[in-house]
């Protein structure tokens, strides 16, 4: 071997052993500097228990008068005055128009001169008839002359009713002619003047609203009907009845109304336009608060359901198929349950589907979890029960 070749292994093997060295080197620094493990992450739960709740679904109603009554004149006539303020409250008895009178005056004249005219005709036929029955004995006049009094008689009297007939639907006219409120209520602006000539039942006057009480009309969708008659049969509800039931609504800027209503007419058929099922309540309105087509929320009271699942509204979270929470499984790692969260109670939310008795859900520490995780589930204890939350959007 050369001299160079001898050189060129001795410098081969320096390297080798020199790398061997920096490899041990470097695992030990590796080694030294590896991270600990890092500790299972705390998470707060609550055991679902099931309990008995009030169910008071809420639908959006609108107002409408409880009467409505259109005026009208039943007399064809000048309309000579126009005798209330409109959109005023007017009483029952108050007047509100006055037909120009003197034509049905005259026309009850008239009526009343036929029935002194009738009456005295009755009185000669009745005179005549007198006179001529005692002659038919006598053979004085003939049985023709007695038929003719007496028919004379029958016709007179039936005069004097057809006159008599005539004064009643004259003074009707008469009485008419002054159009009174037939009851208490809120009335629109009128619709005629004084000058213009109104036909007898067809010229639409004015209209009065009855508004206290008022009414209010939600639309029931069927496929909530379908679901609720489930439940119900299931025994999931407890129903006292459909007019049982009770309402309570919310005005559109979120007041409370203070007045509570009652359910009075369910129809008995579905609207095939909407596919829905009319409702109609019935809501004191001493202060004239609900106005006709006013829209406000309404919300049924009267049914409870029975093995409800209540969790507090942080837990439920909203991901891209819709809402969720996060469970502790048996075996103490985390999991992702789908939930329907139908209705708000409180701070809590209702849960209709996705959790079952026993199931234990993560209220706090939810940031430090994920899917699969393992975890250290301690009880949840509110720091203030009396606390409020902010209000949740509800989950779709």
């Amino acid at each position: 071997m050369s001299f160079l070749d001898s050189h060129l292994l001795r410098y081969v093997a320096v390297l080798c052993v020199s790398a061997a060295i920096a490899a041990l080197l470097g695992c030990k620094d590796d080694a030294g500097s590896a991270p600990s493990p890092l500790p299972i992450p705390q998470v707060e739960v609550v055991t679902v228990q099931t309990q008995i709740v009030p169910d008071e679904p809420e639908f959006i109603g609108q107002a409408e008068a409880s009467r409505p009554v259109e005026i009208r004149s039943q007399v064809t006539g000048l309309l000579k005055a126009v005798l209330y303020p409109e959109g005023r409250d007017v009483k029952k008895g108050d007047r509100l128009y006055q037909i120009d009178p003197v034509p049905f005056k005259a026309a009850a004249a008239s009526a009343k001169a036929k029935i002194a005219q009738a009456q005295a005709r009755v009185v000669q036929a009745k005179q005549d008839l007198a006179r001529v029955k005692p002659l038919v004995a006598e053979q004085a006049v003939s049985q023709k002359d007695v038929d003719d009094a007496i028919a004379e008689e029958l016709s007179a009297n039936a005069a004097l009713e057809g006159a008599q007939a005539d004064l009643i639907k004259a003074q009707f006219d008469l009485d008419n002619t002054l159009i009174t409120a037939p009851i208490t209520g809120i009335i629109e602006r009128s619709r005629y003047y004084e000058g213009r000539l109104v036909s007898a039942q067809t010229d639409l006057l004015t209209t009065i609203h009855r508004v206290d009480p008022m009414y209010v009309v939600v639309n029931v969708p069927e496929s909530f009907i379908l679901k609720r008659r489930r439940d119900i049969e299931a025994k999931r509800i407890t129903h006292p009845g459909v007019y049982q039931l009770r309402g309570r609504l919310t005005l559109m800027d979120g007041t409370v109304y203070p007045q509570e209503g009652v359910l009075d007419l369910l129809e008995p058929g579905l609207r095939t336009e909407t596919s829905s099922r009319q409702i109609r309540m019935t809501f004191p309105n001493p202060q004239r608060t609900l106005l006709p087509g006013q829209f406000v929320k309404v919300r049924f009271t009267g049914d409870t359901k029975t093995d409800a699942v209540l969790v507090p509204q942080r837990a439920v979270l909203q991901g891209p198929q819709g809402p969720f929470v996060f469970v502790v499984n048996q075996d103490e790692k985390i999991e992702i349950r789908a939930v329907a969260a139908s209705d708000w109670k409180g701070s809590q939310w209702l849960i209709d589907t996705g959790l079952n008795k026993g199931d234990r859900v993560v209220v706090n520490g939810l940031m430090k979890i994920g899917p699969g995780a393992p975890v250290n589930a301690v009880p949840w204890v509110p720091a203030d029960a009396s606390a409020t939350e902010p209000a949740p959007s509800t989950p779709h």
